[in-house]
């Protein structure tokens, strides 16, 4: 090679160098830790690996979506970091692994890193997203366990009169919570999550409109007997249809739309001891997930963020 042709060579890798660089630009601040477009693309990889219903969406929805998840995520993140060290291989990692085969239907770690490979996934950052998760529920609980109460003797007799009636149902549900801006009304807000439900799906809807942290999974319950909910919600839900959403429910963070899933009898008797601890634990959660939206609320608030 010549001396011309290395110069030549050498200014054409810089070049490339440069060019490629220039691609990536900063689209977000939050305090001292910014976001790009890369780590938004990267965002989007994740989502569609974890959720792969989203894959319908457009570009730009699931642009807005990845944008969304990672401001949250950078939030919580900057609390976590006060608390516990994120570089630290934790325990239960090895539990979301494997409940992360199970969901992908993998068998094992060479067909999870044949599977990652094909996504264009960093195996680092999809473990990381899901340990921001865990430890984000356990700073919940050990921050709030004390505050949550419990009255058993009043759940207890809330649960005889439930399991009076001869027919019990259980009911698999979907949920967004939402929350009103400024300047914005009940019928408003409802009247946009309904038309974005009917044009895109209730699970791209809850992603983007819920505040609830089963946002994450397109606003997925589960299964729950209706001996768990409350008198309201359960008027509320045994009158819609298979498929169908509620109008919002006054909520104690806002406002709650219920999607039924599926629908059945519950056909064994009921164990009103066991079905009195399930109701305890149920409570439990719901209140540890109240505390949880208020706190993000609260550390949200002093977050500075900034849009490029």
């Amino acid at each position: 090679m010549t001396k011309l042709m290395k110069y030549f060579f050498v200014f054409f890798c810089f070049f490339l160098t440069l060019n490629a660089y220039s691609e990536i630009s900063i689209k977000y601040k939050i305090g001292n830790e910014i976001i790009t477009n890369v780590d938004i693309l990267n965002e989007q990889k994740l989502l569609l690996f974890l959720r792969p219903d989203l894959k319908k969406l457009n570009s730009t929805e699931i642009k807005e979506l990845s944008k969304n998840s990672l401001i949250k995520e950078i939030i919580k993140k900057k609390e976590l970091k006060k608390y516990f060290d994120l570089e630290k291989k934790y325990n239960f990692i090895d539990e979301l692994r494997i409940n992360l085969y199970n969901f992908k239907n993998i068998k094992n770690d060479k067909q999870f890193e044949e599977l990652i490979k094909n996504e264009n996934i960093e195996e680092k950052n999809l473990i990381d997203k899901l340990k921001i998760e865990a430890l984000w529920n356990e700073l919940i609980y050990n921050k709030f366990y004390n505050l949550v109460k419990i009255d058993r003797d009043y759940l207890k007799k809330q649960l005889e009169k439930k399991i009076s009636s001869d027919l019990k149902f259980s009911y698999n549900l979907s949920e967004i919570l939402f929350e009103l801006n400024q300047n914005e009304t009940e019928d408003k807000k409802f009247k946009l999550i309904k038309n974005n439900i009917n044009k895109n799906g209730f699970e791209y809807s809850a992603s983007k409109f819920s505040i609830s942290n089963s946002s994450s999974n397109g606003g997925s319950i589960g299964w729950v007997k209706e001996t768990l909910l409350s008198k309201e919600i359960n008027n509320v839900i045994k009158n819609i249809s298979v498929g169908d959403f509620s109008k919002p429910i006054k909520y104690p963070n806002g406002y709650l739309i219920l999607k039924v899933n599926e629908k059945k009898i519950i056909k064994e008797k009921i164990d009103i001891n066991k079905e009195l601890q399930e109701f305890i634990k149920f409570e439990k959660n719901k209140q540890l997930n109240q505390f949880s939206l208020l706190f993000f609320r609260k550390i949200k608030q002093n977050q500075s963020i900034y849009e490029y």
